[in-house]
């Protein structure tokens, strides 16, 4: 295939893609039910895949985007058509009960695709090693089983709203065993774990372009973790205290939603503008922070249990204990984040941390020792471990020259 004609279908295919999940989008809100968040932030990855489809059609990756995106506009134009003629508009058109049983299991190509072979693949489409081939083909093997067992699940569509509208694909016979087949969806989160390993084992033989590239995957992943991380961590208490969270927290939940946005982008800065930044401060950041938030919400939500535990018997229903909380958690806040960096420096840029040490050590000798000579080997062995060059010599200038 001609780069000129992988273009073509790329951007065809986008066209297509954004017209399905326009029209769906369109229909959503002209029946009141609003603009879904995921189905706009889902429409970068068509759009980034497109990018690269038509800039390296080599690259896999691309038309990996761009499947994820043809999944979801089909599930988009599937959910329209079984919508108006359940709902709407009964028996104006044939057979909607097929479309709603072809988009139940809609969502796995999209989510499937999205966690093993996006991050299998990245950055250069292609595989980390040969050895990973067959766990390629056990990813795809688990996305078309969950798809199948959804789509012949007999029963009715109660879930989706249907409860009257029975699957005309299901096999009656299979009931016996329907819940074993629906173990075959266990399978997709294993091979997102597998694929996951995959990705950290190439980032830890790249070296130069890819390793850069990596580190932009990486830091988007973090920073989508982080930011579902708080949206939990915000809502938890509510949860715990048996209190309606507020509107804010529903609106915080929306936007989080398009830090999917991330990915893609990140995707897209990776394959075709990797030269352009070092992120390395915003991975340790967006690692610090990360945990930093996780550790908060473990003791408040222990301090809290706590404090009402025994507070209760004298103050009952009182705030006490989430004030009790709140000032806890402020209070180790900074040797909190003091620690965990220090950790994450240690664990995750070691050589940076050694270099720092190193630095700092041969500072503090500088101070004490009069010995040209002993300092003189000192600064080879500093310069040595710091910037491990190829050669280090040192020159000192005699005095009158």
């Amino acid at each position: 295939m001609t780069k000129q004609t992988a273009g073509v279908l790329a951007w065809l295919a986008l066209g297509c893609v954004v017209l399905s999940v326009g029209a769906a989008e369109a229909f959503s809100v002209a029946k009141g039910s609003g603009v879904d968040p995921f189905a706009i932030a889902s429409l970068s990855f068509p759009v980034v895949g497109a990018l690269i489809a038509s800039r390296q059609p080599r690259n896999a990756l691309g038309w990996v985007m761009l499947g994820v995106g043809v999944g979801w506009g089909f599930g988009a134009l599937l959910g329209i058509y079984s919508r108006y003629g359940l709902t709407i508009r009964p028996g104006s058109l044939p057979r909607p009960d097929i479309a709603l049983a072809l988009s139940e299991p809609g969502w796995i190509p999209v989510i499937g695709l999205m966690g093993t072979f996006l991050i299998l693949l990245f950055p250069n489409g292609r595989l980390p090693s040969p050895r990973w081939r067959p766990w390629a083909w056990f990813s795809a093997i688990a996305l078309v089983l969950s798809f199948i067992a959804i789509l012949i699940q007999p029963g009715s569509f109660t879930e989706s709203g249907y409860p009257n509208v029975r699957n005309p694909l299901g096999v009656e016979a299979l009931r016996p065993f329907s819940g074993l087949a629906l173990l075959t969806i266990a399978l997709i989160p294993i091979s997102i774990v597998g694929c996951a390993v995959g990705l950290i084992r190439r980032f830890r033989r790249s070296h130069g372009q890819e390793r850069l590239q990596l580190k932009w995957f990486a830091a988007a992943g973090s920073v989508v973790a982080a930011v579902y991380l708080v949206l939990m961590a915000l809502s938890l208490p509510f949860n715990v205290t048996g209190r309606e969270p507020p509107s804010w927290v529903e609106v915080a939940s929306n936007i989080g939603i398009y830090a999917f946005v991330l990915i893609p982008l990140a995707t897209a800065v990776a394959i075709l503008r990797y030269r352009l930044y070092d992120i390395d401060l915003i991975i340790k950041r967006t690692l610090v922070y990360t945990a930093l938030t996780a550790a908060l919400t473990v003791a408040y939500l222990l301090v809290v249990a706590g404090l009402q535990r025994v507070l209760h018997p004298f103050t009952g229903q009182s705030e006490l204990a989430v004030a009790g909380a709140t000032l806890a958690v402020a209070a180790i806040f900074r040797p909190a984040r003091v620690r965990i960096q220090a950790f994450i420096g240690r664990r995750f840029y070691r050589r940076k941390y050694d270099a720092t040490h190193t630095l700092e050590t041969f500072s503090a000798r500088l101070r004490d020792e009069i010995d040209l000579d002993v300092l003189t080997r000192e600064l080879v062995v500093l310069v040595g471990t710091v910037m491990q060059p190829a050669h280090v010599s040192v020159w000192l200038r005699k005095h009158g020259q």
